[in-house]
Parts: C-alpha cells; sequence; structure tokens
C-alpha cells in the first residue's frame, strides 16, 4: 500500500498529525477547524469547509470525491447555524455524502466545530 500525505502549505497544526492522507484512492482528512475565521459557528464552519475543498484540491480531487463527513459542535445548538453554511457547501455535489453530527465538547483551540471527512478520489 501506497500512502501519501496531503497538506496545505502554511497551515496551522494543533497537534502531531497530518493534514489529510491518501492511499489506495481513499482520502482520509483530519479534523479541520478554523478558529481564526471568527467567533461564531458559521464563520469557522465555512473556514473549515475552505481548508477541506483546499485539502481535497491538494489530492487531486474535489469535493465530489466526498462519502462521510463527521461534524463536531462545542455545542448542538448551534446545530441550525452550521447546517445553514453546509447545506449552501454541499448543494451543488452529484451525491451529497452521508453524515454524522454531533456535540464534542472541549474541541482544539476552543474551536466551536471541527469537521472531519472521507472519500474516494475519482479515477
Amino acid at each position: 500500500m501506497e500512502k501519501e500525505a496531503i497538506n496545505i502549505e502554511g497551515s496551522k497544526l494543533y497537534g502531531p498529525y497530518t493534514p489529510g492522507v491518501m492511499a489506495n484512492g481513499i482520502i482520509w482528512l483530519s479534523g479541520q477547524i478554523d478558529v481564526e475565521a471568527g467567533d461564531d459557528v458559521k464563520s469557522q464552519t465555512s473556514g473549515a469547509l475552505s481548508k477541506i475543498d483546499s485539502l481535497l484540491d491538494a489530492a487531486g480531487a474535489d469535493k465530489n470525491a466526498i462519502c462521510f463527513v463527521q461534524v463536531l459542535l462545542d455545542d448542538i445548538s448551534d446545530f441550525a447555524a452550521m447546517n445553514e453554511i453546509y447545506g449552501d457547501w454541499v448543494s451543488g455535489m452529484d451525491v451529497k455524502p452521508a453524515r454524522a453530527a454531533f456535540e464534542a465538547g472541549a474541541l482544539p483551540a476552543g474551536a466551536k466545530v471541527e469537521i472531519v471527512v472521507q472519500g474516494v478520489k475519482h479515477s
């Protein structure tokens, strides 16, 4: 099995991990947060999704490669606000990915949302 790192130049890391890994056409992205995007869940969701777009681009893929998304929220009452931004982001996808969303307190760096993605690169 050949494993390849997926990175964004200059992206801030919050621990000893690789932002993304691709092996045999399968893409795993680490949880993406963007606390620099703003103090509200909408801004942070937009920022995290932008990082995901950039990581997918670095892997030679796009968001249509995504099969599963996991959304972790610091506060589940932010679900509707996150979902508004997320819904716009997936609106043009051929097949929207399967998804799970739940509250998980104490996200890294005080983030309000963290988004994890798994996908398959199209040949």
